[in-house]
């Protein structure tokens, strides 16, 4: 992700202090534009959007509401810090074999109810053997065991909020995603409520009815994510797809089997908490950069809610900068001094972050 170089300067020309009264505040079209040019780098980075509804029209009533649907992205983010839904794909079957399999995990051995991309609901251990012929059969055939090198044949989706979320809400939102993403595949879907977060499995057919072939990349999930969050605020339910590094989470947390390796005193590799690295670091530095952005142009602008909103977003920033040194273990005393010792040594140091706003005065 690339900032201009004008962007970058102001950026790194931001002080401790910013006068309360600004001379070259923004107009309202430039402050829309402002919104969407640096709120797209940190909500749609390389990624289709998810359109508002009503459809923006071009010009600048279009614009405004651009920038509007950006401020509706920051205040959960910033502000309320609203629930986020994960989508993640869990594996996926090479063989028909595989795939029943899976059939019979998500649905608890035929226990809990299926439902298929027609609508149409199935239950029962006799409904998994007709399942499975149907997927061997409907399209390209799929074998019954894989061979070495095999593509996958199904992929396994599983769509999840947090504990409180209605589970029903999120099956109807599951359902709506599916149809939206998932169109002309094969698929089955199953709600669980069971357990402390209400989720939902789909098992995707990997060839569609048209010959197209699902193949998720890393803007896929991301889409995806923005869609399935998409469907739960059309049922009332907060959701937001925010990727990590904008909301300032710069680590993954730890799977479940993880967790219970370690405990039992089997994990063999501790995997590395650290946030270093080019990629990150400059995905990092051009989050920050945006954020002071914006928060400047709020800053400037002749409403209270966004001089408000410049004030949460300032507090974020600098949330951002305490989180990053703190949850880092190469920035202990320690490492900073010997890590000194070698960039000392070093005739091209790695770039930083640009500096953060520690104590801005917005105009009231």
């Amino acid at each position: 992700m690339k900032t201009s170089t004008g962007g970058r300067r102001a950026a790194l020309s931001v002080t401790s202090t910013v006068p309360s009264s600004l001379a070259s505040a923004p107009h309202a079209p430039d402050l829309d534009g402002i919104l969407i040019t640096w709120g797209d780098r940190l909500f749609y980075p390389g990624n289709r959007i998810v359109q508002v509804r009503p459809q923006p029209k071009l010009g600048a009533s279009g614009a405004h509401q651009r920038a509007n649907a950006i401020r509706n992205r920051i205040e959960p983010t910033v502000v309320r810090r609203a629930p986020q839904v994960m989508v993640k794909v869990t594996g996926g079957g090479r063989s028909i074999a595989a795939i029943a399999a899976h059939f019979r995990y998500i649905s608890k051995n035929g226990r809990l109810e299926i439902e298929d991309q027609r609508g149409e609901t199935m239950q029962g251990k006799d409904s998994l053997h007709h399942l499975a012929d149907e997927w061997r059969m409907g399209g390209a055939r799929i074998p019954e065991d894989a061979e070495p090198g095999q593509r996958r044949q199904a992929f396994n989706i599983m769509l999840s909020m947090p504990r409180g979320t209605d589970p029903l809400i999120v099956q109807r939102a599951a359902r709506e995603f599916a149809q939206a993403e998932l169109a002309d595949h094969k698929y089955v879907m199953v709600l669980h409520d069971h357990q402390a977060n209400p989720h939902v499995h789909i098992s995707v057919r990997a060839v569609s009815r048209l010959g197209k072939r699902l193949n998720p990349r890393k803007n896929d999930l991301h889409r995806w994510r923005e869609t399935f969050a998409e469907k739960l605020r059309g049922y009332g339910v907060e959701a937001e797809a925010t990727r990590q590094v904008t909301r300032a989470k710069f680590h993954q947390p730890d799977q479940l089997w993880r967790l219970k390796a370690q405990e039992a005193g089997r994990l063999r590799k501790v995997r590395s908490n650290g946030t270093e690295g080019p990629k990150l670091r400059a995905s990092r530095a051009a989050a920050v950069d945006a954020w002071v952005q914006i928060g400047l142009a709020l800053a400037g602008s002749g409403q209270a809610t966004d001089r408000q909103l410049a004030k949460h977003i300032a507090s974020f920033v600098r949330g951002m900068a305490t989180t990053d040194q703190t949850d880092d273990p190469k920035r202990s005393p320690r490492i900073q001094e010997q890590q000194g010792q070698r960039d000392s040594r070093q005739t091209d140091p790695q770039p930083q972050p640009p500096n953060l706003p520690r104590d801005i005065d917005y105009p009231r």
